[in-house]
C-alpha cells in the first residue's frame, strides 16, 4: 500500500498475536461515493468493502496482485502494525491492527512525490511533475533508473526514517506492472495512487 508507514516485520509478532484473540472492529464509516485517492488506493485490500482492513486482508490483497506468500504474510504484519494504531479510532478494541479506511490519511509517510495532499486528495500537478522532471527516455513512462532517480530527489533530509517506504512500494509496483521492454506507463502510476492499478493487476492473474 503506497504512501503508508510501516514497521520492521520483527517489530510486530507480538502484536499480530494479540490480534488472533481481539478481531472485533467498531463499525467503520466511509462514503465509499466521495472516497479521495489514498482511500481507494487503500479501499483494493478492503476485500468485503466494510471500510476496515484486517491482517488477513491485507495479505489477500498483495496476494491477488501476484505477490506470494512469505512477502505478502510479512507485509501484512508490519502494515497492520504500523498503520493499524495510527488510522484506528479511539473506542476501537485493542490492539489497534486492522486499518480503517476513513482515516487512511493520517500514516502517511514523508519523502514521497506530493501527488497526495495532507488529505489524501490526488494532486494533478504533482502527479505530472513526476513525468515532466524524471521521465527522460519516453515522456510517458519511466524506466528502472529513473524510477530510482524520482525516489531520491524526493527524499526529505530532515526524515531519514521515511526514506525506505518509497523504495519498497515504487520497487514493488516497478517489479508488477512493467511491461517487457522495462516502462512503467503513466496510466499505471496514475492507477497506483487511486488504486485502479491493483485490480488491474488481479484481473490479469486471474485470466492468465
Amino acid at each position: 500500500m503506497g504512501g503508508l508507514q510501516r514497521l520492521p516485520a520483527a517489530a510486530v509478532t507480538a502484536l499480530l498475536f494479540l490480534w488472533v484473540f481481539s478481531c472485533e472492529n467498531v463499525e467503520a464509516s466511509i462514503d465509499f461515493a466521495n472516497m479521495t485517492a489514498l482511500q481507494k488506493h487503500a479501499e483494493f485490500f478492503d476485500r468485503n468493502k466494510d471500510g476496515i482492513i484486517t491482517a488477513s486482508e491485507i495479505f489477500e490483497g498483495f496476494v491477488a496482485i501476484g505477490c506470494d506468500a512469505e512477502f505478502a504474510r510479512a507485509t501484512a504484519a508490519s502494515l497492520s502494525a504500523g498503520v493499524g494504531p495510527i488510522t484506528s479510532p479511539v473506542d476501537a478494541p485493542l490492539p489497534h491492527l486492522s486499518i480503517y479506511v476513513e482515516y487512511v490519511h493520517r500514516a502517511m509517510h514523508g519523502s514521497d512525490t506530493g501527488a497526495y495532499d495532507a488529505k489524501g486528495r490526488f494532486v494533478p500537478e504533482k502527479f505530472e511533475k513526476i513525468f515532466t522532471k524524471h521521465a527522460k527516455m519516453s515522456p510517458d513512462a519511466l524506466t528502472s533508473m529513473e524510477v530510482q532517480e524520482m525516489i531520491l530527489a524526493n527524499r526529505d533530509p530532515l526524515d531519514p526514517q521515511s526514506w525506505s517506504a518509497p523504495q519498497r512500494e515504487w520497487g514493488l509496483i516497478y517489479k508488477l506492472a512493467s511491461d517487457k521492454q522495462g516502462f512503467l506507463h503513466k496510466d499505471s502510476v496514475r492507477g497506483i495512487y487511486d488504486g485502479s492499478v491493483f485490480y488491474k493487476l488481479e484481473g490479469q492473474r486471474t485470466s492468465s
